[in-house]
C-alpha cells in the first residue's frame, strides 16, 4: 500500500473485439504479480470490468468498458471522472488504412477497404472527443494487433484515422495525445502505454485532480 497516494482513473474504450480485455488482462499481469497470465480468448465485456494496479507514486484504476454498439451510450457515465482515455482499435479490422473515397485499382485491396470499422472507428471516437466532459482528457490510441501479418502498420492508422478526426470538420479542441503500437496478445507495447498514460495522468492533475486514498 501507499501512503496517502493519489488515483487516477482510466477508460478504455474501442469498438466490439479491438482487444480491450486481453489489454486489461495483460496490464493486470504486468503490475500485479499475483495476478495469473492472461487468458488468450476472452469474453465479450458486458457492462464493465474494473481493477486497480499499484504503480510507484500512484494507483491507476481501469475501467474496461464494453464496446457493442448497445453498451456505447453508456461510455458517457464514466466521461466525468476519468483522468485519461485509451482507445483501442484493431488493426486487422480497419481495411488498408485509409479513409479516402479515390478509387483504387487493386480489387482486393478495395475490397478491404470496404470490409474494415475505419469510418466506424473515426465516428465513434469523434463522439466520445465532442462530449464536454472528456475536454482536455489525455488521449492514447492504440493501434492493437501488430503480432499479426494483416495489421495495418501504425503510421497508416495515424494518417488514415487519428489525423481525419484531430483535423476534421468536427475536429474538438487541441489535447494530449499518443498514438502506439501494441498486441494485447503478447503483451508487446503494454508497458509503454502505462508508462505514458503514468506520466500524463500526473502532467494534466491541475486540470483533473486525482482522488487521494
Amino acid at each position: 500500500m501507499l501512503p496517502s497516494a493519489t488515483e487516477y482513473s482510466v477508460i478504455l474504450l474501442g469498438l466490439d473485439n479491438a482487444g480491450k480485455t486481453t489489454f486489461h488482462e495483460q496490464v493486470k499481469a504486468l503490475f500485479n504479480p499475483d495476478h495469473p497470465s492472461p487468458r488468450l480468448k476472452t469474453v465479450p465485456t458486458v457492462g464493465q470490468n474494473v481493477s486497480t494496479i499499484t504503480l510507484p507514486d500512484m494507483y491507476l484504476k481501469i475501467w474496461d468498458v464494453g464496446g457493442q454498439l448497445s453498451l456505447r451510450k453508456l461510455w458517457q457515465s464514466y466521461y466525468s471522472s476519468c483522468h485519461a482515455i485509451v482507445f483501442i482499435v484493431d488493426s486487422t479490422d480497419i481495411g488498408d488504412g485509409d479513409l479516402d473515397d479515390g478509387e483504387d485499382d487493386d480489387d482486393e485491396r478495395g475490397e478491404r477497404a470496404i470490409s474494415g470499422r475505419l469510418e466506424e472507428c473515426r465516428l465513434v471516437l469523434e463522439d466520445v472527443l465532442q462530449n464536454e466532459e472528456t475536454e482536455g482528457v489525455p488521449l492514447l490510441i492504440l493501434a492493437n494487433k501488430q503480432d499479426r501479418e494483416d495489421c495495418v502498420e501504425v503510421v497508416r492508422i495515424k494518417e488514415g484515422l487519428v489525423k481525419k478526426v484531430f483535423e476534421g470538420e468536427k475536429a474538438s479542441s487541441i489535447r494530449d495525445s499518443r498514438v502506439l503500437p501494441v498486441s494485447a496478445l503478447t503483451g508487446a507495447g503494454v508497458r509503454e502505454a502505462v508508462d505514458w498514460l503514468r506520466s500524463r495522468v500526473k502532467w494534466n492533475k491541475e486540470s483533473r485532480p486525482p482522488v487521494m486514498r
